[in-house]
């Protein structure tokens, strides 16, 4: 399919460009889409709007000219208000429209929406993705999609812009259930990490040489070798931050609290955050759960390859 019989096709809205939803609308520009964006910090549409996006004042006003509408916010809350809030999607959403949510939020609201905006023939799909900043950025993202077929077969083409591997998990609310089991394997992984790393250092093992010799073996993971290196080189820049990793793990407690499931190690991962965020840190990436340990073993990981 050619840029020119991509932009007959449907009109597109994506809401909320931060960390990850700019990247995805960017991507979405760069395939050939016909893309109209609104953010509440509206100097972050300037770069879609040199990728020739059109930028709007509301949600409602996006909703009125747009077929396929995206959102990537922070938490339960700003989808709502987004959703159903003063000049929200709603007011204007057209019969056969469809919403595609790429936020991380709770399942039981996701469910709760969708039915809601059936009642205006509007489908839903709730599509939370993985893979940080740079995934974002690259196209490269899993996405996890919850909906019925029809609704996610007709979001496929366009995310297929946004990521490399999408799947549809099951009916509505599964996509964020799936995010919230994703969330669980990254924080564990990451504790992984952060303990490796720190018996590294102690013993006298440069942690840059650790991660080299680790991720390709049965110990390798994501998180080991994208954010084994930056914890090496004392690099917290956020790919995606405390903050945000702990709105998650909020939820994943809650959905493990209703099904009645233990969450052993992301209970203690979530204290673990706790600390940090209590000593104003809240705003790095996550791989900063590697400080924790560093406290407790007073010591700091740090590369003599930097």
């Amino acid at each position: 399919m050619t840029a020119n019989d991509q932009k007959s096709g449907d009109r597109l809205g994506f809401v909320g460009l931060g960390i990850m939803g700019g990247g995805m609308a960017a991507n979405l520009c760069r395939a050939g889409h016909d893309v109209t964006v609104y953010n509440r910090t509206a100097s972050k549409t300037k770069p879609l709007t040199e990728l020739g996006a059109t930028v709007v004042a509301s949600p409602a006003e996006l909703a009125a000219s747009c077929d396929i509408v995206f959102v990537c916010v922070s938490d339960t809350p700003d989808v709502e208000q987004v959703l159903f809030g003063a000049s929200g999607l709603a007011e204007r959403l057209r019969p056969g429209s469809l919403i595609i949510d790429h936020s991380t939020v709770s399942p039981t609201r996701t469910r709760d929406w969708a039915k809601q905006l059936a009642d205006k023939d509007v489908g839903y799909v709730d599509a939370p993705v993985s893979g940080g900043s740079e995934g974002a950025a690259n196209g490269t993202l899993s996405v996890m999609a919850g909906g019925e077929q029809a609704a996610v077969e007709r979001a496929r083409p366009y995310l297929d812009a946004v990521g490399s591997t999408i799947t549809h998990v099951g009916p509505v609310g599964t996509g964020q259930l799936c995010k919230l089991v994703n969330q669980v394997l990254v924080v564990v992984s990451m504790l992984g990490v952060a303990e490796g790393l720190v018996l590294a250092q102690a013993g006298g093992l440069d942690p840059q040489v650790a991660v080299a010799a680790t991720k390709g073996g049965a110990g390798g993971s994501w998180m080991l070798a994208n954010r084994g290196p930056q914890i090496a080189a004392r690099d917290f820049r956020p790919g995606f931050t405390i903050d945000l990793q702990q709105k998650d793990l909020r939820l994943v407690l809650e959905a493990a609290d209703e099904l009645g499931v233990p969450a052993v190690a992301t209970s203690l991962i979530h204290q673990l955050y706790r600390t940090l965020q209590a000593e104003g840190l809240g705003g790095e990436g996550n791989h900063g759960l590697v400080k924790a340990i560093e406290k407790l073993a007073g010591l700091t990981v740090r590369s003599d390859q930097r």
